[in-house]
């Protein structure tokens, strides 16, 4: 019996070593998505994507990673969470940076904090939030729309309005931090992809189930969507069956 305790007990820190060690990967997956109405006289667009980076720290080895391969910078909301200084805030935006221009669109866990500060850091530093709205990013020698939601759980989101200067027949990027905003999605729309985080994966997934489904890039019939596990974690610092992870997406022509 005392053999059985001791081997179980081992089991478990086993287990949380490597729960620890899963929510602190630095994982940058290759995504390359190949959509049929991308514009025909369009170079492939580069994209860096993050999300949900909470408490976490951006680790240089993904900066290294990224560095000169990525034409913009998305970060899909929960930059942080209260009680992370904004002193790291500004060190994770300064080092993303160095990647590209910035696009932020706002997560439940942003507004936790003051968010007039959070504001007037993203003014000092030219960071772009997209607000139920959307703005035209030149990329090479043409135009996307990128459209911002804001946070669908905190009842901040208004997809109507963040339409309403975007055309079906331009290139749409939609970026909203929770992904159940895809079920107001109309193929008529023309959102050509969709970016989202918030739901860590489930983070922790036991026998392959968890509160939420993993994270996905599945192609649907209104849009293609990705759905991000998400770089941090809430709660607890841990993740079992959906580590922690970064997007670098390659876009282009089918």
């Amino acid at each position: 019996m005392l053999e059985f305790i001791i081997l179980l007990l081992a089991g478990g820190v086993m287990l949380l070593f490597f729960m620890s060690y899963e929510a602190r990967r630095n994982v940058v997956k290759m995504e390359k998505v190949k959509l049929t109405d991308f514009p025909d006289d369009t170079k492939p667009i580069s994209l860096f994507f993050i999300s949900d980076i909470h408490k976490r720290e951006v680790s240089d080895e993904i900066i290294e990673e990224v560095k000169g391969k990525t034409d913009l910078v998305i970060i899909g909301g929960d930059l942080l969470e209260k009680g992370v200084p904004f002193s790291r805030v500004e060190r994770n935006l300064d080092k993303l940076l160095t990647l590209g221009r910035i696009y932020f669109v706002w997560g439940n866990n942003d507004y936790e904090v003051d968010t007039n500060r959070l504001k007037e850091i993203f003014k000092q530093k030219g960071i772009i939030e997209i607000v139920n709205d959307s703005v035209k990013v030149p990329i090479h020698n043409g135009m996307i729309n990128m459209i911002g939601v804001d946070d669908a759980s905190t009842q901040r989101a208004s997809y109507t309005s963040a339409l309403k200067r975007t055309r079906p027949d331009e290139f749409n990027l939609l970026v909203s931090h929770d992904p159940g905003l895809v079920r107001e999605v109309r193929k008529e729309e023309g959102i050509d992809l969709m970016l989202s985080g918030h739901t860590h994966g489930g983070q922790i997934r036991l026998f392959g189930w968890g509160l939420y489904k993993k994270g996905r890039l599945e192609k649907l019939p209104q849009t293609t969507l990705l759905v991000s596990n998400g770089y941090g974690t809430t709660a607890l610092p841990l993740r079992l069956g959906a580590p922690a992870e970064t997007h670098l997406m390659i876009i282009e022509k089918e």
